[in-house]
């Protein structure tokens, strides 16, 4: 499993962009959270499968329809955060 962290940037909060990456983190079986931060981003923390990652860093940069992701900066997470099903968190 790979464990990483996303940041996107760009018009990304007020645009159903969180609940949009929910559901499509769900469809691919993806665990993690998604939250917006006080900057104006929005941050995700996604486990998977090795061979999903670079759906899940495609499926991030493409957005919500309203949404424009301008980046999506991506690290290695090296957390021991239990992480179970896809959730949406509240705000940093």
């Amino acid at each position: 499993m790979m464990r990483r962290r996303l940041i996107v940037t760009g018009r990304v909060q007020g645009v159903n962009y969180r609940d949009w990456f929910v559901a499509r983190m769900r469809a691919l079986g993806v665990s993690g959270w998604v939250r917006n931060r006080a900057d104006g981003s929005v941050e995700a923390l996604v486990e998977c499968p090795e061979h999903l990652i670079e759906a899940v860093i495609a499926t991030a940069r493409q957005g919500s329809p309203p949404s424009r992701v301008d980046e999506v900066a991506v690290s290695v997470d090296a957390s021991d955060e239990p992480l179970e099903g896809f959730h949406r968190r509240s705000t940093a």
